[in-house]
């Protein structure tokens, strides 16, 4: 999954492809370097992100996924809004990846559930201007886990058909670098919740808390993508179904590399991987 993100503010390449022709652009040589899917969002949800109006979230992501549809990319919409979700879909998006998990807005479940998209469910505490004040855990992974249990389950309720699920454990997201490394060394437990996993660990935080120098400074968000495509490796041989990535061509080399190491590293039976297809599709 390749990330356009249609912002002038995002954490690693905000305003690089904020003009709509540019973002279309983008998206078109993320196929090309190999992307399967391209999400397409008009929103940061970097640490302290403050949040953009409907019309201009609006205006700033429906032209995009409908000319990247419209040449046969397969478009996820990156929104926690409902109607942006809806037209987005309506323009052509095949998948609504919610970072909320549904929670920030309460049409949003009933509108995926009506438009019959797959939709990723990831774990969430809170809109980014106050996330990092609730990254408090006694055991990450099982909270996590539960979290996310109880997201699916109330999509399910909401008429999303389970099959149609995607669990996302939201990396950064009101967690701290420590917390990130346990969920990614956990991802066993991520599994026994029975849907695929989509890992967005791209020029994250994390990471560069990993590369810090020897006077502690991490390396610029830009230079992190070597280490993107080593996780998304390791991830892809620990049964992840997508990995959301900023540049796709390292790390899709990464990736199939790893599909090809993998008969001799089988995943978890519980996870019903299907590379390169959408959950519910055919």
């Amino acid at each position: 999954m390749g990330v356009v993100n249609v912002t002038p503010d995002s954490f690693s390449d905000g305003g690089h492809w904020f003009d709509t022709a540019t973002a279309i652009e983008r998206g078109l040589d993320l196929v090309h370097a190999g992307a399967d899917l391209v999400d397409v969002g008009g929103e940061s949800t970097r640490p302290g992100a403050s949040r953009v109006d409907a019309d201009e979230e609006l205006r700033r992501v429906v032209p995009v996924v409908r000319a990247l549809a419209a040449e046969g990319v397969l478009v996820s919409v990156d929104t926690m809004r409902a109607t942006v979700a809806e037209q987005a879909v309506a323009a052509g998006a095949v998948l609504v990846n919610d970072v909320s998990g549904g929670l920030a807005d309460p049409d949003m479940i009933p509108v995926v559930a009506d438009a019959g998209a797959p939709f990723v469910v990831m774990h969430w505490r809170g809109f980014s201007h106050d996330m990092n004040s609730r990254a408090v855990y006694d055991d990450v992974v099982a909270e996590v886990s539960s979290e996310l249990r109880s997201r699916v389950e109330a999509a399910v309720s909401g008429g999303i058909a389970r099959e149609r699920l995607v669990i996302d454990p939201g990396l950064g997201f009101a967690k701290h670098p420590a917390h990130d490394l346990c969920l990614m060394a956990g991802m066993d437990a991520l599994h026994a919740l029975g849907r695929p996993v989509l890992i967005a660990a791209s020029r994250k935080r994390f990471i560069g808390h990993v590369l810090r120098d020897h006077e502690g400074t991490p390396p610029p968000a830009r230079e992190r993508d070597a280490a993107t495509a080593a996780l998304s490796a390791i991830v892809a041989l620990r049964g992840a179904w997508a990995v959301r990535v900023h540049e796709v061509r390292a790390t899709a080399d990464a990736v199939r590399v790893a599909r090809a190491v993998e008969p001799a590293c089988p995943v978890s039976e519980n996870v019903p991987l299907v590379p390169g297809r959408l959950p519910g599709h055919l």
